[in-house]
């Protein structure tokens, strides 16, 4: 049999709006098969019918060549087909071992749990798997790299023959993310079939065998992995090519805004020095532990300095707190979206006028609602941010229009120097080109900014300079035809 599972003229809409239209989509035995497309395509509803999570409306899924009627995800585990989600299903106040067999029966004679046999079972089962993990530990101990890993044993010990994996590195540093390919690849090799979902196309290139791409609901193409290029897969998922995403690098920087002489904090931060202009896209590039985050944090006032001076328009500014970088114009977009960019559960208006409420208000707590209204609605319209209204709240956005809220809410600000942490992390490639259009517009807007990216394609794309740290000292600078791949590797890793 040649595909494990088959899924067939997949239709399913919610209300009036059609999220899959038709779909054909088929893994082989002891493949990778990536799954991609813009936020919205469809990839994520699609795999929540074959996981049970939802009902189709149409259409026919076969597994190992006779027809499955998946209705539920017990019906999913039951034709041996495992979904990990971004947002992990485990019980932080269980052990490994609980976790792996809960909802199994694991009671001895008079339903007495035979735990020193159970911790002996799963410990054998996750060292024959590799996983290198304590069966006794409990699972809220765990980083979410192994807390993911424990996922992944899961479906193994469930007999799983079908993995979905659904953005797997989104949170997890170089060094995770290659324990989990490792992982992923020898899963592959017990016949395992992998159902890979991501936005990172170096890890859809590493890893698959064939490449399945979405838009509008629809498949616009399955292809084998060595027969396309990364701009192929884009042109497929966008209609534009890689060379189409980036601005044209035409801006004219001005004078110094901001500088950073000799900032220090432990042994992140060691003597980092360098400036930023108006009207300028410094790109700062670095491994994981490079101190590129820790660096942008001194900068906002986030966390002390130990040493060194920030200057402003060439007057040295005390920053001790966000606050006071606020004063001296200093706008800063976390990494972390979620945790600190943005508040889910309150409005896209709240969101976005809470740095500046001050504006918005008078007496004794009156909120001049009119004109807030129409400042968000002007933000929501420069920014292109895809809402339904202003009270929308911002976790019922896609990634790439939370992230917009989160820059929004920072640009109206009187900034001089804005700081973009990881702006597109975990948004799909119509959303990055977005951002980028958006970035480009602030610095010919006379907007100094700061990007730090772990993508070197979007540092090298977007940078009229390049800073490289490497363990928390700058290594390079490059600019002009200086930036390159090659270049900036040799910098990262300390050459």
């Amino acid at each position: 049999m040649e595909y494990i599972v088959e899924m067939l003229n997949i239709s399913k809409a919610f209300g009036g709006v059609k999220a899959l239209r038709s779909v054909d989509f088929r893994i082989k035995k002891g493949e990778i098969h990536a799954l991609v497309g813009e936020n919205g395509a469809g990839k994520s509803t699609l795999m929540k019918v074959l996981s049970g999570a939802i009902m189709k409306d149409e259409g026919t899924i076969r597994i190992n060549g006779e027809e499955a009627d998946i209705r539920s995800t017990t019906d999913a585990i039951r034709h041996n087909v495992a979904v990990i989600y971004q947002e992990l299903n485990l019980v932080p106040d269980l052990t490994v071992a609980e976790n792996l067999y809960l909802g199994e029966d694991i009671s001895g004679k008079n339903t007495v749990v035979r735990w020193k046999d159970l911790y002996e079972k799963t410990g054998k089962m996750l060292t024959e798997n590799g996983f290198d993990i304590d069966p006794k530990e409990k699972v809220g101990n765990l980083t979410v790299a192994y807390q993911q890993m424990v996922e992944i044993a899961k479906s193994v010990t469930r007999n799983a023959d079908v993995i979905v994996l659904d953005e797997p590195t989104a949170v997890l540093t170089a060094s995770e993310a290659e324990n989990l390919f490792e992982i992923i690849l020898r899963l592959k090799n017990e016949g395992k079939s992998i159902i890979y979902i991501s936005h990172r196309m170096e890890e859809i290139f590493r890893l698959s065998d064939r490449v399945t791409v979405m838009k509008d609901g629809a498949v616009t193409g399955t292809v084998e992995i060595g027969a396309v290029t990364n701009d192929d897969i884009i042109n497929l998922m966008i209609g534009r090519t890689l060379g189409d995403m980036f601005p044209e690098k035409s801006r004219k920087p001005g004078k110094i805004v901001l500088e950073a002489k000799d900032l220090r904090r432990g042994n992140k931060v060691k003597g980092v020095s360098f400036n930023v202009k108006s009207g300028e896209v410094l790109g700062i590039f670095g491994l994981v532990g490079a101190g590129k985050t820790e660096t942008a944090r001194l900068l906002f006032g986030a966390d002390k300095m130990d040493g060194g001076a920030i200057l402003i328009d060439g007057k040295e500014m005390r920053i001790t707190t966000p606050k006071t970088a606020m004063k001296a114009g200093i706008s800063y977009v976390s990494e972390d979206r979620k945790g600190q960019g943005v508040i889910l559960d309150m409005s896209v208006r709240e969101n976005i006028t809470m740095p500046m409420l001050e504006n918005y208000t008078f007496g004794p707590g009156i909120v001049k609602a009119a004109k807030e209204k129409a400042d968000v609605l002007q933000s929501i319209e420069k920014l292109n941010v895809k809402t339904e209204s202003t009270e929308t709240k911002v976790q019922n956005l896609s990634g790439g229009n939370q992230q917009k809220v989160s820059i929004a809410k920072w640009i109206d600000l009187d900034s001089k120097v804005i700081i973009l942490d990881e702006p597109t992390r975990g948004v799909d490639v119509g959303a990055k080109v977005e951002i980028y259009k958006l970035i480009d517009s602030l610095a010919r807007g006379g907007l100094a900014v700061i990007l730090i990216s772990s993508e070197m394609i979007e540092v090298i794309g977007m940078s009229d300079r390049v800073l490289v740290l490497h363990e928390g000292r700058i290594r390079g600078e490059l600019s002009g035809n200086e930036i390159s791949e090659s270049n900036i590797i040799s910098c990262a890793i300390g050459r």
